[in-house]
């Protein structure tokens, strides 16, 4: 009677070693992923792992190699920081993205407190004949692309958001010129 054989794991494998049925690897480097246990095996040493999985519950293996593979590839490719760069790459760009977030805030939150206050300027400036088309002046100047795009109805805005943006960016505009009919210079 033939018995079916199994290929052994990429770990065996690598190692030129027979894979027994209780290989603490077999599970975990398949032998379709050679280079995974190569990797690993190339930034901690196959005792190191053997050891670390053997003091490890079964149901915690997996997490442990995931980790590993992980951070073996990383330290390949960045061999001074590895993963920790990765992360404190994400991490400044979490920060400025929230900062970003707080400053939207903060503009959005003045514009609809121009919104509520300033309706009766708009109809007086209607009234006179005061051109209205000065929002592009009221945001410092890395901020027009953004406003462009906007106005260009990019990225599934409404263009009922936006004109109620512009028409609050008007009452702005309005409130600072004091009765004189030319837009002011932001930048002064």
């Amino acid at each position: 009677m033939a018995t079916a054989t199994t290929s052994p794991c990429a770990a065996c494998k690598f190692l030129r070693r027979k894979c027994l049925p209780e290989c603490v690897f077999g599970p975990y480097f398949p032998p379709d992923q050679p280079q995974k246990f190569a990797n690993v095996h190339k930034v901690f040493g196959a005792s190191n792992v053997t050891k670390l999985l053997n003091d490890l519950h079964p149901h915690q293996r997996e997490d442990a190699v995931n980790s590993l593979a992980y951070e073996a590839d990383m330290r390949l490719r960045d061999p001074v920081y590895g993963c920790v760069g990765v992360i404190s790459l994400l991490q400044h760009q979490l920060r400025q993205l929230q900062i970003d977030l707080s400053c939207a805030k903060s503009e959005l939150s003045k514009y609809q407190s121009l919104t509520i206050s300033g309706h009766g300027l708009l109809a007086a400036a209607a009234a006179q004949g005061i051109n209205h088309h000065f929002h592009y002046q009221l945001f410092p100047v890395n901020q027009q692309q953004v406003l462009r795009r906007f106005d260009h109805g990019a990225n599934g805005f409404e263009t009922g958001a936006l004109l109620s943006m512009n028409v609050s960016a008007n009452i702005g505009q309005l409130a600072s010129l004091d009765g004189r009919r030319t837009p002011v210079d932001p930048s002064s």
